[in-house]
């Protein structure tokens, strides 16, 4: 059946307010905003998605709310028709809903809570011309509340497959309400309406970084779901959650869009995305542009608002993209791929010093490495078509997003962190700086490390945010070193150290973690902003 043209952005995990090493980020968040508002308009977006994690904190502040409520008023006055948000585990579900019915007069959708009456998660989204545009399935974060009831004395095993049982009932009874709804706006208008269900969950196997910020959602890492869980109805699932682009199961049209900004150092060289869906009678082409990254928020407004002309795809390059995904597919260990990751290996004749530059640091993991294909440092991204199916008139492109502070993970021996440390800071604009993260793994014992960094870095733009000495940390137990702070732990490593310290018997340590990890648990789950 034919369907009517429309644009849909998806994003997630924007995590307004986060720090890293205690700095504050607003004019990152603030030039992604404006990026985000400007590919809008270029794009002609008919459905803006947020998949949840809006917020880094239930208790947001002031200037991240500013920021939020700025974007949602600037871009309804947009070509943007209709804004779907929903939370994620960060966010406090009452915080998001409490102004929803004002929002609604703004065409904006919020769903914070799982809703009682599922109804209502299911979003029938009319054009300028008011005939139906889509169905939005708003599936927001399930909380443990949500979808099972616990009982005395559960074990671990009967709470993971409840929880599973629970989000599969929620999204089947959600996937019903929607065809139902599908198939009366298919007889009536005599076109195909396309049903478009968010989440905001952990995909079984799904791509992490190691300091990206990602909580577990459900106590003993519970709750992990597969591909087959959604409806074949669905025609996108639009994810939040992880964040790293990448899509569940090997289905094309099941993707996490991952964050906007790097999270941590860990995501530092990932290119990051959000994701076009465009359903319709779509032209092979879209609006391209080859992002820059600056050191200030300004910088990068300019850049966002030059001109940019549109870049024909032909048909012999989207077959080649085809193929080469395809291939892509069949050497994949499980169902995800890092679609923006894969570039092509450097030729016997690229410039040698060119190619060192791609590698400013070796990966503690080489598995890891091969799986996310990090972008090189001076490499400028472009957009790129990840999928086109003619038959149900529909794809999928990945608009790269500029990085408007660099970061960069440096590790090694003294010696190799200075070569890193240069050759990361040649590749800079003359407009850039980078913040760094360095990780001493020498096997020499070095005091006064941070005065050796800091010697290294003067005078070059760039900024040490954090320094870590691992030979100082495997000495900590043994207390013949005291430099490691509680900044340098998680709290599950801290309650690691309790029971190390406090010498508490092997037979009683898994019942204790699972205690502390309830606590934990409930601790972040607690909404603060609910009566």
């Amino acid at each position: 059946m034919p369907i009517k043209p429309l644009n849909i952005l998806h994003t997630s995990d924007w995590h307004l307010g986060r720090r890293l090493y205690g700095r504050m980020r607003y004019d990152e968040f603030a030039a992604f905003l404006g990026w985000l508002e400007t590919t809008i308009s270029e794009q002609h977006v008919d459905v803006l998605i947020v998949a949840g994690d809006i917020f880094d904190t239930m208790t947001p502040s002031n200037r991240a709310q500013a920021l939020y409520y700025e974007f949602l008023g600037r871009v309804s006055r947009s070509c943007c028709q209709h804004i779907v948000i929903v939370a994620g585990n960060h966010d406090s579900p009452t915080f998001l809903d409490a102004p929803s019915h004002v929002l609604k007069f703004l065409n904006v959708h919020v769903i914070g809570t799982a809703c009682e009456d599922l109804n209502d998660e299911v979003l029938v989204l009319d054009d300028t011309d008011g005939t139906p545009h889509c169905i939005i399935a708003a599936v927001p974060y399930l909380r443990d509340r949500d979808v099972r009831s616990s009982s005395a004395g559960e074990s671990m095993d009967s709470k993971d497959a409840n929880v599973i049982k629970g989000i599969r009932a929620h999204y089947d009874d959600v996937a019903s309400i929607a065809k139902s709804k599908q198939a009366q706006l298919i007889k009536s208008h005599q076109r195909h309406i396309p049903i478009i269900a968010t989440g905001h969950l952990f995909a079984a196997g799904g791509t992490t970084t190691e300091d990206d910020g990602v909580r577990e959602l459900y106590v003993g890492s519970l709750g992990k779901i597969s591909a087959d869980m959604f409806d074949e109805g669905f025609d996108y699932v639009a994810l939040g959650h992880l964040h790293v682009p990448q899509r569940v199961g090997g289905r094309e049209t099941i993707r996490y869009s991952g964050s906007p900004i790097a999270m941590g150092f860990g995501e530092a060289r990932q290119q990051k995305q959000v994701l076009l869906i465009q359903f319709g009678a779509v032209e092979n082409v879209f609006n391209d542009k080859k992002p820059t990254s600056n050191n200030t928020a300004n910088t990068a407004a300019r850049t966002i608002a030059s001109n940019v002309p549109q870049i024909p795809n032909t048909v012999a390059t989207i077959e080649k993209s085809v193929e080469k995904a395809a291939k892509k597919v069949a050497n994949q260990e499980n169902g995800f791929m890092d679609d923006l990751f894969g570039f092509d290996e450097p030729s016997a004749n690229d410039n040698k010093d060119e190619v060192a530059k791609v590698a400013v640091i070796e990966s503690a993991s080489a598995s890891q490495d091969e799986h996310n294909q990090l972008l090189p440092i001076d490499v400028a991204p472009t957009n790129k078509m990840l999928y086109r199916n003619d038959s149900n008139q529909m794809q999928v492109t990945s608009l790269s997003i500029p990085k408007f502070q660099r970061l960069a993970q440096v590790s090694g021996d003294l010696q190799s962190i200075q070569q890193a440390i240069n050759s990361t800071t040649q590749s800079l604009d003359d407009t850039e700086s980078v913040w760094l993260e360095v990780i001493y793994t020498g096997d020499e014992l070095v005091s006064e490390l941070r005065e050796h960094i800091q010697a290294m870095v003067d005078g070059l733009p760039c900024e040490v945010l954090k320094i870590k000495n691992t030979r100082t940390y495997n000495k900590v137990l043994n207390q013949q070193q005291t430099s490691e702070t509680l900044q340098d732990l998680d709290e599950e490593e801290v309650f690691e150290r309790c029971l190390l310290l406090n010498k508490v018997a092997d037979e009683q340590k898994n019942a204790l973690r699972e205690a502390y990890q309830q606590i934990i648990y409930n601790l972040r789950h607690e909404d603060t902003q609910a009566e």
